[in-house]
């Protein structure tokens, strides 16, 4: 899975994405979030679909439908 925008931890991993990012800025990098309000909190989502991170977010969504 790509990581747009990304960054790394001072050990290599990958820095989570914040829980108060709007899906409006994940939109463009990430296709499952086009149908969703872009005034959403990611952590809404993370809620919403039982998860803690954005990758099973992600993937919630492409089960979704």
């Amino acid at each position: 899975m790509s990581t747009p925008n990304r960054s790394r931890d001072k050990d290599g991993t990958w820095r989570e994405k914040r829980s108060d990012t709007k899906v409006e800025n994940l939109k463009k990098d990430y296709p499952e979030f086009r149908d969703i309000n872009g005034n959403t909190h990611l952590g809404t989502l993370k809620e919403k679909y039982n998860t803690d991170s954005l990758d099973g977010v992600r993937r919630a969504l492409r089960d979704d439908k």
